[in-house]
């Protein structure tokens, strides 16, 4: 009897000392458990891929680069000298957004290509300017001059209007943007007006006696809208440049922080600060 009491003694205490170890061990593979977890879940970086003119925009963009990587975002700016490519990219998959167009544009090449692109943000205005190294007004250009324009639709009849604007031409009555040479109703002084592709604008200017320029081509070629323009559209401009997205994309995390951050002060005052009225903030 004793040798069975003794027994049971000595299995209890084993148990005991197993369950005690067991308790030990658990809470230290619950912390694993969770550290694994915790590691787990710290977001990844997320990189997007935005198409962008040099200059403004991808200036610009570089400016909220180290804003976006405290969100965790990296931001790789492809940079292009043509207006075609970033939206046929972007609709492809190669970008996940690009900033270099306004809404016009934006809207006649995705209805002329059959894309669904939308835009996010709207930023910054770039009034369109007429430069001349041949006359100091236009008030001096001759019978028969030269003056070339954009050869792409919208800025095409934006161009004629600025130029109706400043009297040189008339257009028939309600074209607007849309614009044609064929719609130029009334050419006092014979213009020949050539139609280029925008970013040859500047090169050209030695070639034509005037050229009306888009202000991100002007500034890439040392031009001063402020300064050099003869003349120049005025601020409230409704070509407002703007952070276009494939249509679906509008709610992802990182494209609307990328949208917050170029509608932020720091963007703001960039802006202002570098192109001293050439480019002007739309927010």
């Amino acid at each position: 009897m004793r040798k069975t009491l003794t027994l049971l003694l000595v299995l209890c205490l084993l148990l005991a000392a197993a369950a005690g170890c067991s308790a030990k061990q658990n809470p230290s593979s619950s912390a694993s458990e969770g550290q694994a977890q915790d590691t787990g879940s710290q977001a990844k970086p997320v990189t997007i891929k935005v198409g962008a003119s040099p200059i403004p925009h991808a200036e610009i963009l570089n400016v909220i680069k180290p804003m976006l990587e405290k969100e965790g975002i990296k931001l790789e700016i492809i940079e292009f000298t043509d207006y075609n490519q970033p939206n046929l990219q972007l609709a492809d998959k190669q970008l996940d957004a690009n900033y270099f167009q306004h809404i016009p544009y934006l809207e006649k090449f995705s209805k002329d290509h059959n894309l669904d692109l939308t835009y996010i943000a709207k930023v910054h205005i770039e009034p369109m300017g007429v430069y001349s190294i041949k006359v100091k007004n236009l008030n001096d250009l001759k019978e028969g001059d030269s003056v070339a324009i954009p050869n792409d639709p919208t800025n095409g009849g934006r161009a004629l209007l600025l130029l109706q604007k400043t009297g040189l031409l008339k257009l028939k009555d309600g074209v607007g943007i849309n614009a044609t040479v064929n719609d130029i109703s009334e050419n006092p002084k014979k213009l020949k007006i050539q139609e280029l592709e925008a970013a040859t604008l500047p090169r050209v200017l030695q070639d034509v006696d005037a050229a009306v320029i888009n202000t991100n081509y002007a500034l890439e070629a040392k031009l001063v809208p402020a300064k050099d323009a003869l003349a120049i559209e005025s601020a409230d401009s409704p070509y407002v440049n703007i952070l276009a997205v494939r249509k679906g994309d509008e709610n992802r995390p990182e494209l609307k922080k990328l949208a917050e951050a170029l509608n932020s002060p720091e963007v703001k005052k960039f802006i202002e600060d570098k192109y001293q009225g050439a480019v002007v903030p739309a927010f």
